[in-house]
């Protein structure tokens, strides 16, 4: 779904480039409240998480330089907006999705820069958008439990890949330059994505689940959700607001 160099025109893109830039902006501020959490343990709680962002985008990063066969000769990769907003939260899977793009384009020439806008639009701000908000609305008819989490990021990832092929439609109807009908670019885009979606949902839900199994306090989609990790002691230690038994006195 990189978008190259030219396929869109300069206006479309440069508008995109702008909203882009916003939504990096205000995904900036908001960042900070994702990875600080609430409460008086915030600057605590942002040592544990904002490396959790680092290694969501280096994950990302390195997972979309690995293509899967869908069907007919083509192939998909993750997107990555849905995991990245679940784990991290929306704000900050933008910027993450947002960084990758961006070295993507810039060593790897996949994407083209005047199209970067055009990318982070689509893959970035459009998937996180709406992964996160079916995440949100499934977690809160499901049961709370953990399992609900995982089901529930499945089913955002698969919806969140077609959303994001509906909308570079779009982008295309405004200012696609290749001489393609649109239909036949719905067509292929959201037939093929669907596709990806499930591959995409996969990886997800694994990645999800497997984090959420051993930290559920670093999954950010899972706030408020879970109960946090309790130390518990042995049922034959002594309470602590009883006095030990004196020791017996030594034989004369």
């Amino acid at each position: 779904m990189h978008v190259p160099d030219g396929f869109i025109n300069a206006p479309v893109s440069a508008a995109t480039g702008a909203v882009a830039a916003v939504a990096v902006a205000v995904s900036l501020r908001g960042a900070r409240r994702e990875l600080a959490g609430a409460g008086p343990a915030g600057a605590a709680a942002a040592e544990r998480t904002a490396p959790l962002a680092g290694l969501v985008a280096a994950f990302i990063f390195a997972v979309q330089m690995l293509n899967f066969p869908v069907a007919a000769g083509t192939s998909g990769h993750l997107l990555g907006g849905a995991l990245a907003a679940i784990l991290v939260g929306p704000y900050t899977g933008v910027l993450c999705v947002s960084v990758v793009l961006l070295m993507q384009g810039v060593l790897f020439a996949d994407g083209g820069l005047t199209a970067l806008g055009v990318n982070i639009t689509d893959m970035a701000i459009v998937t996180t958008v709406v992964a996160y908000a079916l995440f949100r609305g499934l977690v809160k008819v499901l049961p709370r439990k953990r399992r609900s989490i995982t089901v529930a990021s499945f089913i955002a990832a698969l919806l969140s890949v077609p959303a994001a092929a509906v909308a570079f439609t779009a982008l295309y109807a405004l200012g696609g330059t290749a001489d393609v009908p649109i239909g036949k670019v719905f067509t292929a885009m959201v037939g093929v994505h669907l596709l990806i979606g499930i591959g995409e949902a996969a990886i997800t839900a694994l990645t999800v689940g497997a984090v959420i199994a051993v930290r559920p306090d670093l999954v950010y989609g899972a706030r408020g959700l879970t109960k946090p990790l309790e130390l518990r002691t042995s049922p034959l230690a002594a309470p602590a607001d009883e006095p030990a038994p004196e020791a017996a006195p030594a034989p004369v």
